[in-house]
């Protein structure tokens, strides 16, 4: 049977789930799968699971769709992009960021041709923050990059970079006082 329209592939689901959702996957997987293999390249479990996901939601919001007449397809290519993107986010906090070579060189530069404790101290705690932090630091810091060119560099938010760094020179200031060097 031909599910091409709306209300009869919700009707389906409705009545039941497993045939009506074997339908919507016959007639929409490759476009969710599309969808998703754009936004996480190279992430075939992910895209996978975000695909699992889609449908579920489908089969929850089935009676939504056919009460308000939003057709399937609209419907199915917003929640995998939004699905997809709100994976990458969750998988990008998680992941290491990699270090530039023009980051590595600042790292480097910290300690090197310094003087006094504090700006060692200061050197070490930041080079041993945990990413995406350091990155942040050494954005800001070092590189005089705004929030706006690192939240776009990174992938966050503006306001995520801004209340990390925050948070972070609070971390740091705690560290250095506990170290006993109370300038910097």
């Amino acid at each position: 049977m031909e599910t091409t329209g709306t209300p009869m592939l919700t009707q389906a689901i409705l009545r039941d789930p497993e045939t009506g959702l074997r339908w919507a996957m016959r007639d929409y997987a490759a476009l969710v799968r599309g969808i998703l293999r754009r936004i996480l390249p190279g992430r075939e479990d992910d895209v996978e699971e975000c695909m699992a996901d889609v449908f579920v939601a489908l089969w929850r919001n089935a009676q939504h769709l056919q009460e308000k007449q939003i057709p399937v397809r609209a419907w199915l290519i917003v929640t995998a992009r939004n699905t997809g993107i709100n994976r990458y986010r969750r998988l990008s906090r998680r992941t290491e960021i990699p270090l530039t070579e023009e980051m590595v060189r600042t790292l480097a530069d910290l300690t090197e041709g310094r003087t006094g404790d504090a700006t060692e101290a200061v050197g070490r705690l930041v080079a041993a923050m945990d990413p995406p932090d350091r990155e942040i630091f050494l954005r800001k810091y070092y590189l005089l990059q705004s929030s706006r060119e690192i939240a776009a560099a990174l992938g966050l938010s503006v306001t995520n970079v801004n209340t990390r760094l925050s948070r972070g020179r609070e971390r740091l200031r705690r560290q250095l006082r506990e170290g006993g060097i109370t300038h910097v």
